[in-house]
């Protein structure tokens, strides 16, 4: 076990988690694992940033799978003993043609997006070393705004809002889809953006619990990468993958007593915004 740093990329086999690898290798000094469920796609991305001359490590890893997270958690403790730069980007989004009922996207939607995240910190916060870095891919559609109904945006923005409140308003949401009353109770008409408005609420509570910690300097920031040419937006998207990695990659990389961005809602231009109250800078 040496003090090598360590940075890890959920989801990094393709779309803006490649990217942010690439990027990681280019600029961290460190060993950066890309980290994938599926074995043979990650160790395909590992093999084509190989051909660029960069070094990346993989190991399987399902955020889902609770045994994989186990796996990955004691690998990590024992071959390097923490972790310095940890980015949430693995995710996924229904699209608009899917014929799966609505309770059915919402439970798996944020099963993925927000319950295996939350469970992911569980488990390698405890592995954070002095000045870690966490960066929590949000989004546009993760802009407290998107929540209809005044009464769910006052509990999601409140400043003493635990952890525990916000997973049982994460559950309630699942209850109310299926039942189809979602939006009589405040909720839109999308898994994606409350799955996303939960990340982006969860990264406010996770600083202040940072803020409390006896190791020095951790930081967690939410990011908005941009609308980027990806599978998850069927390539509609006008930035690239690197464009998109760019926010990602500046919150992975602050240097050490940053006063500013803490606990932050990005833009993909870098821009601090107004969870609470916008503007946004951009459309997208």
């Amino acid at each position: 076990m040496s003090n090598t740093k360590i940075a890890v990329v959920t989801g990094g086999n393709k779309g803006i988690g490649y990217a942010i690898v690439k990027g990681l290798c280019e600029k961290f000094d460190g060993i950066v694992y890309l980290t994938a469920r599926d074995v043979g796609r990650g160790e395909a991305a590992v093999s084509e940033l190989q051909k660029l001359g960069l070094k990346p490590k993989f190991h399987q890893f399902d955020i889902t799978d609770q045994k994989s997270l186990e796996t990955f958690r004691d690998f990590i403790k024992n071959e390097h003993g923490g972790i310095d730069v940890l980015v949430n980007n693995a995710a996924i989004a229904y699209k608009s043609a899917a014929t799966e009922p609505f309770g059915v996207q919402a439970e798996n939607t944020l099963h993925v997006n927000f319950f295996s995240l939350l469970n992911t910190c569980h488990m390698l916060f405890p592995l954070l070393r002095p000045h870690a870095r966490v960066v929590n891919l949000s989004s546009c559609e993760g802009h407290l705004k998107k929540i209809p109904g005044e009464l769910l945006r006052e509990k999601l923005s409140s400043s003493t809002l635990t952890e525990e409140e916000l997973t049982d308003l994460m559950k309630q949401f699942i209850v109310a889809a299926k039942l189809g009353n979602h939006r009589a109770e405040g909720w839109p008409n999308s898994t994606y953006q409350v799955s996303k408005v939960g990340v982006s609420a969860l990264t406010f509570i996770q600083q202040r619990a940072f803020d409390a910690d006896p190791r020095e300097d951790l930081i967690v920031n939410a990011v908005h990468p941009g609308y980027v040419d990806t599978d998850m937006t069927s390539h509609t998207g006008p930035l690239t993958i690197e464009q998109g990695a760019e926010a990602p990659l500046y919150l992975a990389l602050l240097p050490s007593g940053v006063k500013s961005p803490r606990g932050c809602y990005v833009w993909h231009n870098k821009a601090i915004v107004d969870w609470v109250s916008g503007p946004t800078p951009s459309r997208y």
